[in-house]
């Protein structure tokens, strides 16, 4: 919605609520009863103020706006979550590529795949694409996925994640792939 929109629906919620206001203001011309017509007293449901009935629609209103702004914003922050996976599959196989680098003979292919590895870390960083920290610490299946278990060295407490299979990564604060991790027990 834009803001001459918002503008504008505001305006006509003001112009109801001062309708509103006036016609309550005006006094209803009642017929004056009788003491013979009097019939025992009920109870009457009261009537609701005609202000309410309009200040509840202007306050969902407000709600629904506020709603569907941040319904955008997570659109916004997500929309590249799939793309941010393909690249993290990229980059797996990149970093297994780069562990036999140190094997090979020439020492310029090793630089330069280390830079090209550098790059594209650098790209997912500045789209907030982080990596999730797991090694040595305590276990969290909010962020860690344990496929193995093993038992516990000394110094170690049980629960503790001693070897990470596959990295983790979050995008805006949101997991996007849980590590893959083996726990002591």
């Amino acid at each position: 919605m834009t803001d001459q929109e918002k503008t504008t629906a505001e305006e006509v919620v003001e112009e109801v609520l001062e309708e509103a206001a006036e016609s309550a203001e005006e006094p209803e011309e009642m017929p004056e009863e009788t003491p013979a017509e009097e019939a025992p007293k009920e109870e009457t449901p009261k009537e609701e103020d005609p202000n309410d009935k309009y200040v509840r629609l202007y306050a969902e209103f407000q709600n629904y706006r506020k709603r569907t702004d941040k319904e955008k914003s997570d659109i916004y922050a997500f929309a590249n979550e799939k793309f941010a996976l393909g690249l993290l599959e990229v980059l797996d196989n990149f970093e297994r590529a780069m562990e036999h680098t140190e094997d090979s003979s020439d020492p310029k292919l090793a630089e330069g795949m280390q830079l090209i590895l550098k790059q594209l870390q650098g790209v997912l960083e500045k789209n907030n694409v982080e990596e999730i920290e797991a090694l040595g610490k305590p276990f969290d299946p909010n962020y860690h996925n344990a496929v193995m278990t093993e038992a516990a060295e000394e110094g170690t407490e049980p629960g503790t994640v001693t070897k990470v299979l596959q990295k983790g990564y979050m995008l805006n604060k949101k997991v996007i792939r849980p590590s893959m991790v083996v726990v002591s027990q």
